[in-house]
């Protein structure tokens, strides 16, 4: 708890609209009863005197303290708890708290919330929520704390540096998620990493033939050998190498529904990163912009997802544009067989489109890969939007053009062999998910 000394008293916008009502009242004594001119001065100083006792009746603060979270994540509520003793009598006028951080924990720098008493005597209390919208970390730097008096002319307040900081990690919401949760846990690949059989295309042995099996399955050459039916079982693919690739340019820090595209995509993409690692497979991150960032070593194991996040959570915003002809280069330098890379991308021009459409061209020839981009509604809604005047015909005309062009560069990659996946952010994961698994099964990444 924090001792703080006494509070300044402060008239509230209440006091001050009284005072300003008492000038018009000056003017009419002054013009009706000159002598009795000293009323509107008495009566202005009446009123500062009763709000200097109604500051004094608010009560002086004893301590204070606060309560932040050392961690949150981006998009994700973060609960600020302020606790203060203020010695007062009447509970009807409740104290209000703000609290000032950096912009990177709160779309407006601030959260403001009023304290409620708790059932102990003089004690108030209250919860606040500030919902990140970046990735790092972000301080918080002053609490202001004020309460008014009974009547509610003067208030007392109080600001206090703080020393304080969040922690903002990508948000793994869709990862604790019941639906993904229960899928795995009825999936093929369970909860525990195991060998799978009667699955996949691996061949894996031989067993005799039951009732109820795929008949498919029956090897006829080796039931002729032994004169009864028996059947192969497949093992599912698994230690395939997978990299998670973020354009972490231009295009993808602008917002989509309130957070940065590339926040967007690392949810989507750790989503389906655990997945893979519950498959048994081996899982990577690349990040880049105009010059590589970040590749991390391929994590094996579950246990060892949370290194995947600390990386994700390192992965810059930058304002320029990115070079996808180094950076595509230098991850495939760097990859020693084929793997399946998952780029995350957009594009605004057809120059950046085509350069990076040629880069893609050369990495897919050694390696399987999944182009994934969001849908823009905002281009979307600016082309169909009705026009209403000249300037509007000729906004929704380039907002058309370019919608045509992005489908041209999208049809250009799956005509490379490229898989796409174009959806809204809510399911690009399991978009991507169900893509994995199909490809998976199908043999076609190792």
């Amino acid at each position: 708890m924090s001792r703080v000394p006494a509070p300044p008293v402060v008239p509230t916008a209440r006091t001050l609209v009284l005072l300003v009502l008492l000038a018009p009242l000056a003017v009419v004594v002054a013009a009706t009863a000159p002598s009795a001119w000293v009323v509107a001065p008495a009566a202005g100083l009446a009123l500062l005197l009763v709000m200097l006792i109604d500051g004094w009746l608010a009560g002086p603060l004893v301590d204070f303290d606060y309560h932040v979270p050392a961690d949150a994540e981006v998009g994700q509520p973060a609960t600020l708890r302020v606790n203060a003793r203020i010695e007062r009598d009447s509970d009807a006028a409740l104290p209000e708290v703000a609290i000032g951080f950096d912009p990177r924990l709160g779309a407006q720098g601030r959260a403001t919330f009023r304290l409620h008493p708790t059932g102990v005597a003089s004690v108030f209390s209250g919860v606040g929520d500030t919902v990140p919208v970046r990735r790092g970390p972000g301080a918080l730097h002053d609490l202001w704390l004020r309460w008014p008096g009974p009547l509610g002319l003067a208030v007392r307040q109080r600001r206090a540096a703080l020393d304080a900081a969040i922690r903002v990690w990508p948000d793994l919401s869709p990862v604790r998620s019941p639906v993904l949760q229960r899928f795995l846990r009825d999936s093929q690949f369970g909860l525990v990493a195991r060998r799978i059989r009667g699955e996949g295309t691996q061949f894996e042995a031989l067993s005799e033939y039951q009732p109820g099996m795929d008949r498919r399955r029956i090897d006829w050459k080796a039931s002729a050998r032994h004169t009864a039916l028996y059947a192969r079982e497949n093992e599912s693919e698994r230690d395939n190498q997978i990299v998670f690739a973020f354009d972490c340019g231009q295009s993808m820090i602008e917002p989509v529904d309130g957070l940065p595209r590339i926040d967007r995509a690392v949810s989507a993409a750790l989503t389906a990163a655990y997945v893979a690692l519950k498959g048994g497979d081996r899982v990577a991150l690349f990040g880049f912009a105009d010059q590589p960032q970040l590749m991390t070593p391929f994590v094996t194991d579950t246990r060892a997802f949370h290194r995947l996040q600390s990386a994700a959570a390192q992965l810059d915003y930058t304002p320029r544009e990115p070079n996808f002809t180094l950076a595509l280069a230098t991850l495939a330098a760097r990859l020693k067989r084929r793997s399946l890379i998952v780029l995350f991308s957009d594009f605004s021009d057809p120059t950046s489109a085509e350069l990076m459409v040629e880069s893609v061209e050369r990495l897919v020839r050694h390696h399987l890969v999944i182009f994934v981009t969001m849908i823009d509604t905002e281009l979307e809604d600016l082309a169909a939007t009705a026009p209403q005047s000249i300037g509007a015909i000729a906004v929704a005309v380039s907002a058309d053009a370019l919608a045509r062009q992005r489908a041209l560069v999208l049809e250009r990659l799956r005509r490379l062999g490229v898989n796409v996946i174009e959806a809204g952010h809510a399911s690009i994961g399991y978009r991507l998910i169900d893509l994995y698994l199909d490809k998976k099964r199908s043999e076609a990444i190792g």
